[in-house]
């Protein structure tokens, strides 16, 4: 099957060799075309860094939604972060995920009631260790200006979804709407209908994607359906696990032979999630082959290989740069221009394989 996808690409070279100079230049330009156009890179698996991406080989070494964490991900070579966006009191959007500072600042209470005078007095803390750090909390367009030019930047909204017209403004005025990716989980028609008016008001320079999980869907048809109505490009599947489940041994309904045959008509990416959720068991929203089977247990094929193999071309993690090592070793990245054609035999990556 991956030989398949490598043909095409090769066959289907022709149509972008002539732009090759002019997206060389830009490493968000040669990102975007890849993810602009997933069937003519079926054999490449595109990551994104969860939470920015702050473990490296199961300890956490940044803050998570952190500008170290963001620097290290793009070092790696990470195609896309994925930062949790709240508000303070007076309105500014900051970068965190809990509604409170207890577990990843210096701070303890809510965030809602402060302003951002008074959030920035917190630290940002590597988990964990609880290791306070000079970093302090960053405003969206802090974040995003430091991303310009370098990454594609997924936004997971914890607001409502009257938020996303201001978050994107923040983008637009950057110059670097093209640069995110914006999200909502959607279940039925109703749902749809919503996620519709709300691409539609915010304008088409922004990338939108559909979550789908298959505790409420189970067939790849609906996929189907909201792809017709609102064409995208890339579908987040979740694949659930519940705490007695074993590993799922085929991705579960929407991994199916089905939707990678939508997934192809439509000119979409598949992208799998493999990062872990505290308090819940391993691989939580992957069927339980998540970073901890690539890690802990040394077994990357049954965790990253497996989902590559089941049509996955976008996987979301906490490790980007343990898995763009042993994806590119076993032949599921294709280098980008100025890249050499693999990773260099580490002492970390020799760990993995």
């Amino acid at each position: 099957m991956r030989m398949f996808w490598k043909s095409l690409l090769l066959a289907c070279t022709c149509l972008f060799s002539a732009n090759a100079s002019a997206v060389a230049g830009n490493r968000v330009d040669q990102i975007l075309q890849r993810f602009e156009q997933a069937n003519l890179w079926r054999d490449h698996v595109m990551i994104v860094a969860h939470r920015a991406g702050g473990l490296r080989s199961a300890k956490a070494l940044y803050p998570e939604n952190s500008l170290a964490a963001l620097e290290a991900s793009i070092a790696d070579g990470a195609e896309m972060v994925e930062v949790d966006v709240r508000r303070s009191a007076d309105g500014i959007f900051i970068v965190m995920h809990d509604s409170w500072l207890d577990r990843t600042t210096t701070c303890k209470g809510e965030v809602a009631p402060r302003t951002l005078a008074e959030l920035r007095q917190c630290r940002l803390v590597v988990e964990g260790s609880g290791a306070a750090t000079a970093e302090h909390v960053s405003t969206l367009a802090e974040f995003l200006l430091a991303a310009k030019g370098r990454i594609l930047v997924n936004i997971d909204n914890k607001l409502d979804r009257q938020a996303f017209p201001e978050m994107v403004a923040i983008a637009r005025g950057l110059g670097m709407a093209h640069q995110i990716v914006i999200k909502e989980n959607l279940w039925n028609e109703q749902r749809l209908a919503g996620a519709q008016d709300m691409v539609r008001e915010l304008g088409g320079d922004v990338h939108f994607m559909p979550i789908i999980a298959d505790d409420a869907v189970h067939e790849p048809a609906f996929a189907e359906t909201v792809h017709s109505g609102l064409p995208s490009n890339a579908m987040e599947l979740i694949n659930w696990r519940n705490g007695a489940d074993m590993l799922t041994l085929a991705g579960g309904p929407l991994f199916s032979n089905r939707m990678r045959a939508a997934a192809v008509r439509g000119n979409w990416h598949i992208w799998a999630n493999t990062y872990a959720i505290v308090n819940k068991p391993g691989g939580f929203l992957s069927g339980g082959r998540g970073d901890e089977l690539a890690t802990l247990a040394g077994m990357p094929a049954e965790s990253w290989g497996f989902w590559a193999e089941r049509g996955a071309t976008i996987i979301q993690t906490d490790e980007p740069g343990l898995a763009i090592e042993w994806l590119a070793a076993n032949g599921y990245r294709i280098p980008y221009d100025g890249e050499s054609d693999g990773p260099e035999e580490t002492e970390r990556t020799a760990r993995i394989n």
